[in-house]
């Protein structure tokens, strides 16, 4: 068991500026609020943060799981933080911190346990057992990888406000192992208005983890022109419209793959849930890719998509997705805006389609993925209990074996 830290010491929560892509996902997790950033760095507040781990599975590189032992007096602030460009060094505990007697009182609140933070987290924060295991961090922002564009293609209606690119990038011959549900980030030129190097940006991959053509070293994304802002105000996305302009055979900067847990299960005949909207087609498209290059080998389980977008022309590989035999994937698109039709959500069609969900659930090889717009999140969580309840379970004991399980897993933004 390990000893209690004297009162004035400090074991002080940190993250690594070189290796976080501010993908938010900490702040958002975080149930007390001790994690904030600006536009250049995250960070933690050691005067909130009070070590109960919560935000640390859901991180997808790593960079949220660094420590220091400090003097409580000297701890880093969060101004001083936010001025990082990389994780300061080690520092040697003065003598009389590290000999420092605990009194009895502190040493009961030392030796006192934290109490678990309440789950913030509507999916799990494991794999599927089976997962294949993921390679994570390999190249960073240090050390990227140059990749070259092989394929910019437009997926959506030409004539439709969705501008919506399926880009292919080769990485030739160095080892770029990537699992389907995993991302990557890709560093675009320039710098932002403070004159530093634009972060990161993180990306979804679209295509399977043998490649976008089976056997070869490349990978793809789907990628949405940036114009506007979530509340419609003109916005020009930094990194979404360098890459829906690039052309083949230019160069991009490349670092990851990231990401442990948004993984499909490895086990014969596991069943997919999927459901998502726009740009959150990328990993739904790896995995339901995987399974159609094996459809020979008996050992794929069922696949229920649901797929929503503003209209037809607006949904991202359409044609393909039409293609594909309806005895291997069952399809249900919900549109918003198409003329002629009542507005559909992805949540309106898990209900419609109730009986096959229910059947799917009750199968502990069924694993469900959600990715899109962080506000499909209640939708969805609200569409599954009202199945369930149907069925007369309980939700809330359902809900907490499938993210126990690892088999109830969102990726939203």
């Amino acid at each position: 068991m390990n000893a209690p830290l004297p009162a004035e010491v400090l074991k002080q929560h940190l993250i690594d500026p070189e290796i976080c892509i501010r993908c938010n996902t900490c702040e958002e997790t975080c149930p007390i609020k001790a994690i904030t950033h600006d536009s250049n760095n995250y960070v933690v507040d050691p005067e909130i943060c009070n070590g109960c781990m919560a935000c640390v599975p859901p991180c997808p590189t790593g960079a949220i799981d660094n420590w220091r032992l400090m003097v409580r007096a000297e701890a880093y602030g969060v101004q001083e933080q936010l001025g990082w460009e990389e994780l300061p060094g080690e520092k040697a505990l003065p003598e009389s911190a590290a000999a420092a007697p605990v009194g009895d009182d502190d040493a009961a609140a030392a030796a006192e346990p934290v109490a678990p933070a309440p789950s913030a987290a509507p999916g799990a924060t494991v794999p599927p057992w089976s997962a294949a295991h993921p390679y994570v961090n390999l190249y960073t922002h240090k050390a990227p990888m140059t990749a070259t564009v092989v394929g910019n293609y437009r997926v959506t209606g030409a004539d439709t406000e969705s501008d919506i690119h399926h880009i292919v990038l080769d990485f030739g011959d160095l080892p770029f192992p990537v699992l389907e549900g995993q991302s990557i980030g890709i560093l675009p030129p320039g710098v932002d208005a403070q004159g530093r190097a634009h972060h990161a940006r993180q990306y979804s991959l679209a295509s399977p983890r043998d490649g976008e053509r089976a056997g070869y070293n490349n990978l793809s994304l789907t990628v949405k022109r940036v114009t506007e802002d979530h509340a419609g105000a003109a916005a020009h996305g930094v990194c979404s419209n360098y890459l829906c302009d690039l052309a083949k055979n230019d160069k991009v900067q490349v670092i990851g793959p990231f990401g442990h847990t948004f993984l499909m299960p490895n086990h014969p005949r596991a069943n997919l849930i999927m459901i998502c909207t726009g740009t959150g087609s990328a990993p739904m498209r790896a995995m339901t890719e995987r399974y159609r290059r094996r459809i020979e080998t008996g050992e794929n389980g069922k696949l229920l998509l649901f797929f929503g977008a503003r209209t037809e022309r607006e949904l991202p590989y359409f044609g393909p997705l039409m293609k594909l035999p309806r005895d291997f994937i069952d399809i249900n698109l919900a549109l918003s805006r198409e003329a002629g039709q009542p507005k559909r959500y992805v949540q309106d069609l898990i209900r419609d389609r109730a009986g096959a969900v229910r059947e799917l659930l009750a199968d502990r090889n069924t694993c469900i993925y959600v990715c899109g717009l962080k506000g499909m999140e209640v939708g969805v969580l609200d569409a599954l209990r009202e199945v369930t309840l149907q069925a007369g379970e309980d939700w809330s004991i359902l809900h907490d074996a499938l993210r126990r399980e690892g088999r109830l897993h969102f990726e939203t933004y």
